[in-house]
C-alpha cells in the first residue's frame, strides 16, 4: 500500500473528466487522444499505467506534468491547479539521454542548471549539490562512476545515471516512461529492485508508463489499464501484494494470477474492435 497516507488525505494527483484534443481541428471533430480521464492518486502512492500502444499512456504523462493542457476537464497536483510545466516532478524516459560530452555527475547536475529555485543557488551551493548528486549515485550503484562519460557506462548504468538526474532536484513526483524497456532481462529487474529501494527511502510518487506487465505489478500500488485510442481509463487494480517485495514474489502463484488478470484485460481491448471501456472486471475495480 502507499506510504503513511491518511485515507482523508486529498489526493496528491486530481484528473476531473480530463478529455485532451491535440488541436482545436481535432477539437471541432470530437477526436480526443484521452477522454473521460478521472483520478485519484495518494500522496506517496506508485501508481502504473499499461494498455496497447497508442493508447494515449504518454499523453497521460505529459498532462500529469503540465506538458500539455487539456481541452476540458481539471488537473491538479499537490493541491494546485496544473497551468503549465511542474517543477515539483521529475522524469526519465526509455533513452537515458545523457549529454555526451558531460561526465555522469555533470549529467545529473544538469536539472539544477534548469530548475529555480537551484538555478540561483548552484554556484554558491555545488558542493552541497554535488554531495547530493554522489550520495545518489552511490544509492543506485554508481559510485566511482561520477568522472565517467555515457560512452564509458553500460545501457543499464546510463538508466541509473538518469534516474538520479530525474530525482537531483528533490521532486516530489517521478514520471517515468518506458525506462527499462530497452534493457536486458536481468538489468531490467537490477533497476526494479534500485526504483523500489528509492520509493521506499524518499516516499516521492511515482507514475510508471510500461508495457511489461510483470514489472507494473512488481513495482506499483495499483495498476491503471487503458483502452485503444481514444485512451480512458477501464480498469483500476490495488496490487495487494505485501512490501517490501523481493524478485522471488514475482515467481509465486498470487503474483502470477494478478498478471494474467491484467493480461486478460490487454487481450480484451485487442480483440475489440467496437468502442472500449465499458467492461469492467468485476475482481478489478474501476477507476475512481
Amino acid at each position: 500500500m502507499p506510504h503513511e497516507a491518511s485515507p482523508n488525505a486529498a489526493p496528491f494527483v486530481e484528473f476531473s473528466d480530463v478529455w485532451l484534443a491535440y488541436n482545436d481541428e481535432l477539437l471541432a471533430q470530437n477526436q480526443f487522444a484521452v477522454e473521460a480521464i478521472n483520478l485519484k492518486v495518494r500522496q506517496g502512492e506508485f501508481i502504473a499505467i499499461v494498455g496497447p500502444s497508442g493508447c494515449g499512456k504518454s499523453t497521460f504523462m505529459k498532462l500529469t506534468t503540465g506538458l500539455k493542457m487539456p481541452s476540458m476537464g481539471r488537473i491538479r497536483v499537490d493541491g494546485q491547479p496544473v497551468t503549465g510545466p511542474l517543477k515539483i516532478s521529475g522524469m526519465a524516459f526509455q533513452a537515458p539521454s545523457l549529454l555526451p560530452w558531460r561526465t555522469t555527475l555533470d549529467n545529473v547536475l544538469l536539472p539544477l542548471e534548469i530548475v529555480e529555485p537551484h538555478r540561483s543557488l548552484l554556484k554558491k551551493n555545488r558542493k552541497q549539490y554535488e554531495e547530493r548528486a554522489r550520495g545518489l549515485l552511490a544509492t543506485v550503484g554508481l559510485a566511482g562512476y561520477e568522472k565517467k562519460f555515457p560512452w564509458e557506462l553500460s545501457g543499464g548504468m546510463q538508466q541509473r545515471a538518469s534516474i538520479c538526474r530525474a530525482l537531483i532536484h528533490e521532486p516530489k513526483m517521478l514520471l517515468l516512461d518506458e525506462p527499462f524497456g530497452a534493457l536486458d532481462a536481468f538489468t531490467r529487474e537490477e533497476l526494479w529492485c534500485t526504483l523500489r529501494d528509492l520509493h521506499a527511502a524518499q516516499k516521492f510518487n511515482v507514475i510508471l508508463v510500461t508495457h511489461d506487465l510483470r514489472e507494473s505489478v512488481f513495482l506499483a500500488d495499483t495498476v491503471y489499464v487503458m483502452s485503444k485510442s481514444p485512451g480512458r481509463f477501464i480498469v483500476q487494480r490495488e496490487i495487494d501484494l505485501p512490501r517490501p517485495r523481493e524478485l522471488d514474489v514475482t515467481y509465486t502463484p498470487e503474483f502470477t494470477h494478478i498478471v494474467q488478470e491484467l493480461r486478460g484485460h490487454i487481450g480484451a481491448i485487442r480483440g475489440n474492435t467496437g468502442k472500449t471501456g465499458t467492461a469492467i472486471h468485476p475482481s478489478a475495480g474501476t477507476a475512481p
